[in-house]
């Protein structure tokens, strides 16, 4: 294994594949060098449940082959983790939780996608069972730590993913997103976390529409890379990020949208933000302060969360084996029958359709939770209502956007002064994904 590996490992997938592309370096080396560094980071973040050594070095030689012969696509060697929500082929789709033991008999579309893209899957990612909170600390695995701060959380859903890519052990890492489950991990370990336009990523639809799946990366460019080799977008992200969009009106928000009283919003949170609001001004956009109307139609996002929670704790293979949380929020979801979820989703896509235009803006700029990363163990013994109630209290302003079904997106923007990441989300218009991705890479870059 070549220095030049080594250094490549934290560099995104992006510039890894420009590595692969000029030969600067091989796949072999490239997985090799991710392999190691992963095996060291969940030594100390406990962020994997399985690492494929074998057969992703196996993987990583035939890329090797493929792209000698002149048959390799733009992402082909490069090395990825999988979140362990999708099923891989002969594997235990374990989704956090001790209830899980059946193997996968096919991979998920999106494994099947990635594997088509010529990607190497070198490890599956650790999270909360069944993907419930934003937070990864469940029985069947243990805690997943944040790489910044060990004693804080990595985030979740996709906290094994988001814990990697922050350690800089890997260059993207598969993620799923049905109530801020890219963002928040994104937000807590200093990566981008893009949720795309519901619809627009294979294996997505979960909870009755709310979940997309994506990806957590290292920069903008990766993940426009990734989501448009993996997914159907009508206009190139990659080349959105390429140039910057035109000016935009941008509505600056603190408003939460909490079921009961929300979190007070950190100052660090807040003076993060009005300072991305002055460099956004300073870039060109016209940034005004509004107040995003959470009327009932926002607020029926309840009953696909809280009715998908029910059915997912239907579909585990030994539900004695849940965890008391998740069977508790499970009850929460009885009175939500089809009717119920229905008439949310339709009330998800009108407000969806509606607000950016009631607000007369293009962009909305938002806290993603109200504070840095919380302590390990902060919700640790709580029943489901008490936790559903101070959890979302705390993460109040993501899961709205998964019920609109429009894209959004964490970009890191700064750091407390222990080091501890904080982070801005930037949400779009439905189908809006070029220019949001065009503006998250203009911030970025600034």
């Amino acid at each position: 294994m070549t220095s030049g590996a080594r250094d490549a490992v934290a560099v995104g997938a992006a510039a890894q594949a420009e590595l692969l592309a000029a030969g600067t370096i091989t796949s072999r080396a490239l997985t090799e060098a991710t392999l190691d560094a992963v095996e060291a980071a969940h030594a100390s973040l406990n962020a994997t449940v399985a690492i494929y050594r074998d057969r992703a070095l196996a993987d990583a030689d035939a890329a090797d082959e493929l792209r000698a012969s002149g048959g390799a696509g733009p992402l082909t060697g490069v090395p990825i983790a999988i979140k362990d929500d999708l099923p891989i082929a002969g594997e235990v789709t374990g989704w956090g939780s001790r209830a899980m033991h059946r193997r996968a008999e096919t991979d998920s579309d999106y494994v099947a996608a990635v594997r088509a893209a010529g990607m190497v899957v070198v490890a599956k990612t650790t999270l909360p069972e069944l993907a419930i909170t934003g937070f990864t600390e469940p029985v069947a695995t243990g805690v997943t730590r944040n790489p910044h701060h060990a004693d804080h959380t990595c985030g979740g859903s996709s906290g094994g993913s988001g814990a990697l890519v922050g350690a800089g052990a890997i260059g993207i890492a598969s993620a799923s997103d049905g109530a801020g489950s890219i963002r928040i991990p994104a937000a807590c370990c200093g990566v981008v976390g893009f949720k795309s336009t519901n619809g627009r990523m294979p294996s997505s639809g979960g909870w009755h529409g709310l979940s997309t799946q994506g990806c957590v990366t290292p920069r903008v460019a990766d993940t426009a890379l990734f989501l448009d080799t993996i997914g159907t977008f009508e206009t190139s992200l990659v080349a959105a990020t390429a140039r910057p969009p035109e000016p935009l009106r941008i509505g600056l928000s603190f408003s939460a949208a909490a079921a009961a009283r929300p979190a007070p919003l950190d100052p660090a949170v807040r003076a993060t933000l009005e300072s991305t609001a002055e460099r956004l001004r300073e870039l060109g956009h016209d940034v005004t302060e509004v107040e995003i109307p959470y009327g009932l139609a926002s607020k029926t996002l309840t009953a696909r969360y809280l009715g998908g929670i029910r059915d997912n704790t239907r579909l585990v293979d030994d539900p004695s084996l849940l965890e008391d949380r998740t069977r508790g929020i499970a009850r929460l979801g009885a009175p939500f029958g089809r009717r119920a979820v229905a008439y949310a989703r339709r009330k998800g896509a009108e407000w969806g359709g509606a607000v950016h235009d009631e607000l007369g803006v293009d962009v909305l700029l938002t806290p993603v939770m109200a504070g840095p990363p919380i302590p390990i163990g902060h919700w640790a013994g709580l029943g489901g209502l008490r936790l559903v109630l101070t959890m979302n209290a705390f993460y109040a302003y993501t899961a709205q956007w998964n019920h609109a079904g429009v894209p959004a997106v964490s970009m890191p923007v700064g750091h407390t002064d222990d080091g501890l990441p904080l982070a801005a989300q930037l949400v779009a218009r439905r189908d809006d994904d070029a220019r949001l991705i065009s503006l998250a890479a203009q911030l970025e870059a600034a």
